[in-house]
């Protein structure tokens, strides 16, 4: 049985890697609630390390293949120790 659900994304964002300034769906700033709104997966088109940040600030690596699907509830991707390249933050809305 595969761990990973086949969601039906409706809304795609390409990641630009950041320290500081999270994603919410539509821009790279907070939400109007001042809440950024995690996106439900990302996908990673070159091989590498991504550095996921969760919505409590937590970070974890990860080590992604080119093409792979990471399903995580992320904020953000740091810049610093990120390697993966061709990134998208995927939303169910």
């Amino acid at each position: 049985m595969s761990l990973v659900q086949n969601l039906p994304y409706n809304r795609a964002l390409a990641i630009t890697k950041s320290d500081s300034v999270n994603y919410d769906g539509t821009t790279y700033s907070a939400s109007a609630s001042g809440k950024a709104i995690p996106a439900d997966a990302i996908y990673v088109g070159g091989a590498g390390i991504v550095v996921a940040v969760f919505e409590d600030g937590s970070t974890c690596n990860f080590t992604a293949v080119a093409g792979e699907l990471l399903p995580l509830k992320t904020i953000r991707v740091n810049s610093t120790t990120t390697t993966a390249t061709l990134m998208v933050a995927l939303y169910t809305v």
